[in-house]
C-alpha cells in the first residue's frame, strides 16, 4: 500500500511538471503582451496622431489655429496694470504690478468691482502674478525685467480665510534662482530670469520664466512653506514667446498659460497630458488670441474648457490705445475631447446615452442617434485644428450628417446635450 501511495504522488507530481513547462511559454508570451506599450502621439486632433499609441511620449504636432474671445469687458480705470488673476469663490481675483497693494474681486459676469482687499504691511515691488491652493493664495512679487538682478525675489502667501474675515494672515517665501550667477545690470527688457507665471501643486511651486532673450520658457520648483530657497531649475520649452500667466487644473493634467510675441501678439500655450508634474513631456500647443497689440497678463481657468484673460492698458500715441480689459475664451475645440475622455485613454467613440453616432470610420456620411429629448440640440463639426466647418440641429431621433464636401481625414462632431460630447469621425 505505502508502494502505491509514493507512485501516485509521483505522477502528481510528474504531471504538474508537465502542465507547467506547457503553460510557461503561454505565461510569459502573456505577460510580455500585457506589458508592451506603444509610445506615439496618442491626441487625434494631431497631424500625428498614432491610432496605435498607448502611451503618449509628447510628440503630437499640431496645425496652426486661433481664438477669438467670445466676450471682451473693458475693466475700471483701477484696474489699468491688471497682472495676476486667479477664480475662487464665485469671484474673480486680481492686482495691479505697480505699487498697488490691494487684491480686487470682480464679478465674472460684468468684471465690475465687487471687493477691495488691503495686503497691510506689504509693499509692491513688480507683482506679476496670482496664484491659489485650496487655502491660500499666492502673489509673486518676481517681476525682474528692469535690470535682472533683482535679489529680493519673493512669493506672498496669504491665507484666504484670513482674508476675508479681514485679519489677513501672510507669509513669505524668498528665493534666488539656482543658475543666476552674473547679477550685474542687463538693462530693460534684457534678461532670462524674470518671472511673470506660478503655478502651485498639492506641494510645490512651479515658476514659468518671461526670457526676454531667447522667446523660451524655463521651469523652476520651490516649496510651498514660508522660508528662504534656492527655486530649482527643471527644463526649459521654446514656447516662441513671452510668458506672462497661468493656470493649473492639477487634477486633469493641465496647464494653460498665456503670454504675447515681441510684436504684441497674443497667445495661449496648452500643456496637457503629462506625467506627474512633467510638464512638457504631454501634448504641448500654442493658439494664437485675435486680440492684437493685447499685452495679455492674466489668466484663470473654469473647468478647464472656458478661461478668462486680463490685458493692461497699451498706449503708443498717437496711434493706438488699447484699453485693460478681461476677456472669456471657449478652449473646447482644443481641450473638450481630451478632457472627456481623460481617464479612458481616448477610445474609439464609445458614447453613453443620450447621444451614439456612426460609424466612425466612414464615407460620405454620418448618422446622429438620440433620445427624443435630445431633439433640438446643436450639433457642430470642427476640423482637427477646431475651426467650425458645419453646424446645425438635430431634427429628429434619426439624423444624418452628410460628409460629402469635405475631403478625407479626421474630424471632431460635437453635440451640445446637458453637456458637450465629443465624437471622433474619420472620412476615407
Amino acid at each position: 500500500i505505502e508502494t502505491i501511495e509514493i507512485s501516485f504522488m509521483t505522477m502528481k507530481i510528474y504531471s504538474l511538471s508537465i502542465l507547467y513547462a506547457l503553460m510557461m511559454p503561454l505565461l510569459l508570451f502573456s505577460s510580455v503582451r500585457i506589458q508592451a506599450q506603444v509610445l506615439g502621439c496618442t491626441d487625434p486632433l494631431a497631424n500625428n496622431y498614432n491610432p496605435n499609441a498607448t502611451q503618449n511620449d509628447g510628440s503630437c504636432l499640431y496645425a496652426s489655429a486661433s481664438v477669438m474671445a467670445t466676450v471682451t469687458i473693458d475693466l475700471s480705470s483701477s484696474l489699468s496694470e491688471s497682472s495676476g488673476l486667479s477664480d475662487w469663490n464665485d469671484c474673480l481675483w486680481t492686482h495691479n504690478d505697480n505699487s498697488d497693494i490691494r487684491l480686487y474681486c470682480l464679478d465674472t459676469l460684468n468684471a465690475s468691482i465687487m471687493g477691495e482687499y488691503p495686503l497691510v504691511g506689504l509693499s509692491n515691488i513688480d507683482w506679476e502674478e496670482l496664484s491659489q491652493d485650496v487655502d491660500y493664495f499666492y502673489i509673486g512679487d518676481f517681476g525682474n525685467n528692469q535690470n535682472g538682478n533683482r535679489t529680493d525675489l519673493k512669493i506672498h502667501k496669504i491665507s484666504k480665510a484670513s482674508l476675508i474675515s479681514g485679519t489677513t494672515e501672510i507669509e513669505t517665501i524668498n528665493f534666488s534662482y539656482s543658475n543666476q550667477v552674473n547679477f550685474l545690470p542687463t538693462g530693460l527688457n534684457n534678461t532670462n530670469f524674470d518671472c511673470e507665471a506660478m503655478i502651485v501643486s498639492s506641494d510645490s511651486i512651479y515658476l514659468f520664466t518671461k526670457q526676454w532673450l531667447d522667446n523660451q520658457t524655463s521651469i523652476y520648483v520651490l516649496p510651498k512653506e514660508a522660508g528662504s530657497y534656492t527655486a530649482r531649475f527643471r527644463e526649459s520649452a521654446n514656447v516662441g514667446g513671452l510668458i506672462t500667466g497661468s493656470t493649473y487644473l492639477e487634477d486633469k493634467n493641465l496647464v494653460v498659460l498665456c503670454g504675447y510675441s515681441s510684436l504684441l501678439q497674443p497667445f495661449v500655450y496648452l500643456l496637457y497630458d503629462f506625467q506627474g508634474d512633467q510638464f512638457f513631456g504631454g501634448n504641448k500647443r500654442k493658439l494664437g488670441l485675435n486680440l492684437p497689440f493685447h499685452q495679455v497678463e492674466g489668466i484663470a481657468g473654469q473647468n478647464g474648457l472656458k478661461y478668462y484673460i486680463t490685458n493692461e492698458r497699451f498706449s503708443q500715441p498717437p496711434v493706438m490705445t488699447i484699453p485693460q480689459a478681461l476677456h472669456t475664451l471657449d478652449l473646447s475645440a482644443y481641450l473638450g475631447y481630451y478632457l472627456q475622455h481623460l481617464n479612458s485613454g481616448y477610445p474609439e467613440n464609445e458614447m453613453a446615452a443620450p447621444f451614439t453616432v456612426y460609424p466612425n470610420l466612414t464615407g460620405d456620411k454620418v448618422f446622429i442617434v438620440c433620445e427624443s429629448r435630445m431633439i433640438g440640440k446643436d450639433y457642430r463639426l470642427l476640423s482637427t485644428s477646431g475651426k467650425s466647418l458645419t453646424r446645425g440641429k438635430i431634427r429628429n431621433e434619426f439624423t444624418k450628417l452628410s460628409l460629402r464636401s469635405f475631403p478625407a481625414g479626421m474630424y471632431i462632431l460635437t453635440i451640445y446635450g446637458s453637456k458637450m460630447e465629443f465624437f471622433k469621425i474619420i472620412k476615407v
